[in-house]
């Protein structure tokens, strides 16, 4: 979500003095609340400090790639290169939205967030061996400014980066304005001695200078990457990263179907695959492998926020402008019986763009949201007022006639009819036919269902698949009808809403269903003027996402009921797993389980 930099967060103040009292200064800070780790800590409590370096692990992607830049605006860069850069600061994985020095120490800054100083770690390191300077850090926010994508410009007009000393930078706002002050704090550091000489917006067919725990040390274009752990890596012993990094290669092999991708990994080609096909979990992890234990195979049950899929509309094309129709295309997904017939019951029914939060629309609305909701009435459907939201509910037999026929009415309101087992449109006598876009060897059990139930309404869907590349430069401009995405999972109402949904940042590749709304851009902006403010975002956030569910922006899929993973036994990992995220960059090599197995398989 662009490059982490409008995150909003919370400082958490440390050793204020009554001398300044209008100058806070910081080591960490929050989303909301307290970071849970005090100056002192030594390492997360999810790792083992104590753990040993060595041994690889092989893992996949799907698709290709074909640059090394993951900033650029066109291309496919490869996987992993988000993390050649490291960042001022860094999250944990066991809290929302808390943060923790890496390249910065501190930050220092007024209480109406006009600047800020952030001061550099003079430890801190470029992997070739060069100081990283308040210097890189000016010339990063100016590239970014200049180069980077164009929601950034937007988000920083105005504001300026300066270093005012050789590990001092200070970013000054053409406004006060808090989230863009704590956005600045998660930049990505470049090394202006390479960036200089390149254009952050184009592709790079080789690996740049980095600066992070990993360089590249091998690659094939859009067959693999290997990346070697850098064994004098500056912040090794950093609180943030001690007992992590600790594999001295990683190498992602790139498989174009993701049924051969299996199929090599039961035969030990890599170690590690997260299942997205509760099908096969159920049904193809099986053989002596599994049975010996050579193969493990862990379900960690999902309670927590969570990404969750849908099908999202381009709001922005005449087919889907009336919400009637939108309605009506989401009663034809049949939930219930692929839930049953195809994913044996893994998943569960996506109700809310804050999936498994305190910030999601249940019930009726309360008597704070009515307060926000009243001046809107007219500009938002009845149905936020009067109804509580649930997905479409099917028999579960795979033809459900009520929903379809309901479909057919709102069509029909919508100035649709159906002639010959055809929807033609009543004015300009156009069938109704779309084009629903994939990615080349994704999973998609569910699209013929799909497809089928819209033929019964006389609605036809072209199904296109297309590569990885072709489908991220289609993504990238908004060239499509409707295409399946996952929705990342925002933990409270912060600064991604503006990208996913605010009008100014139409051609955001956040804003999937390309939704622009005066009255969801006023509703992101109260947010944005309560961050911080609990008490203001619990009524906001749920007002909020009762009149995205209500719009009809996006078709509800489902999110996992429980995340399935199954990785080759020759690896251990702490005793405790982070809360938000499988942990991989904690395990480390086990050479006695590793001897349990065939030789070729260590």
């Amino acid at each position: 979500m662009l490059l982490r930099l409008v995150i909003l967060v919370t400082l958490s103040a440390v050793g204020l003095s009554a001398q300044a009292a209008n100058i806070l200064e910081s080591y960490a800070f929050s989303e909301l609340g307290e970071p849970k780790y005090a100056t002192n800590f030594t390492h997360y409590d999810y790792v083992n400090p104590a753990a040993p370096k060595g041994g690889k692990m092989t893992l996949s992607a799907i698709g290709t790639y074909d640059n090394f830049n993951r900033y650029a605006s066109r291309g496919n860069p490869g996987i992993g290169t988000e993390g050649l850069y490291d960042t001022l600061f860094t999250p944990s994985e066991d809290e929302i939205g808390s943060y923790y020095p890496l390249i910065a120490e501190s930050a220092r800054y007024p209480d109406d967030f006009s600047w800020a100083e952030v001061s550099i770690n003079p430890h801190a390191r470029f992997q070739d061996g060069s100081p990283i300077t308040a210097a890189d850090v000016a010339f990063t926010f100016d590239k970014f400014m200049t180069e980077g994508v164009p929601q950034f410009r937007v988000v920083y007009k105005g504001a300026k980066a300066k270093a005012i000393s050789r590990l001092t930078v200070r970013i000054e706002l053409a406004k006060p304005d808090r989230d863009l002050i704590l956005g600045f704090l998660s930049l990505p550091v470049l090394p202006e001695k390479f960036w200089k000489h390149h254009k952050f917006n184009e592709p790079i067919g080789y690996p740049p200078l980095s600066s992070g725990p990993y360089r590249i040390t091998s690659y094939k274009v859009g067959q693999y990457i290997t990346y070697s752990r850098v064994k004098d890596y500056w912040a090794a012993d950093l609180p943030v990263n001690r007992g992590r990094n600790n594999l001295d290669t990683k190498r992602y092999d790139y498989y174009l179907d993701d049924n051969v991708a299996f199929e090599a990994f039961k035969a030990g080609a890599f170690d590690f695959r997260a299942e997205t096909s509760a099908k096969k979990w159920a049904t193809q992890y099986r053989g002596s492998n599994f049975t010996n234990n050579h193969i493990v195979k862990d379900v960690r049950p999902n309670i927590v926020t969570t990404d969750a899929t849908w099908l999202a509309f381009n709001n922005q094309k005449a087919l889907f402008s009336d919400r009637r129709v939108r309605e009506a295309l989401g009663l034809a997904f049949d939930f219930e019986w692929m839930n049953k017939a195809l994913f044996y019951h893994a998943y569960k029914r996506t109700d809310s763009y804050f999936q498994n939060t305190e910030y999601a629309a249940k019930g009726y609305p309360d008597a704070a949201q009515l307060e926000l909701l009243a001046p809107l009435k007219g500009k938002i459907p009845d149905e936020v007022f009067t109804s509580v939201y649930q997905p479409p509910v099917s028999d579960g037999s795979g033809y459900d006639r009520k929903n379809l026929l309901k479909a057919l009415a709102l069509l029909k309101q919508a100035g649709w009819e159906l002639k010959n087992k055809q929807l033609i449109n009543v004015v300009s006598g156009k069938p109704f036919s779309f084009e629903l876009l994939l990615r080349s060897g994704s999973n998609i059990e569910w699209v013929l269902p799909f497809q089928h139930n819209l033929e019964r309404l006389g609605i036809r869907v072209n199904i296109r698949q297309v590569d990885s590349s072709q489908y991220l430069r289609r993504f990238r401009t908004g060239d499509y009808d409707m295409i399946p995405t996952v929705y990342n999972a925002v933990p409270s109402p912060g600064s991604a809403l503006q990208t996913r949904w605010v009008s100014q940042y139409i051609d955001s590749s956040w804003n999937r269903p390309r939704v622009q709304s005066p009255v969801i851009d006023g509703l992101v902006a109260q947010i944005m003027q309560h961050q911080g403010d609990k008490a203001a975002l619990l009524p906001l956030g749920q007002a909020l996402d009762r009149v995205l569910l209500w719009n009809y922006f996006m078709i509800p899929m489902w999110y996992s009921a429980d995340d399935r993973y199954a990785y080759w036994n020759k690896f251990s990992m702490p005793a405790i797993t982070p809360t938000y995220s499988v942990g991989l960059d904690n395990w480390w090599y086990d050479v006695n389980k590793a001897a349990q197995l065939p030789a070729q398989r260590r």
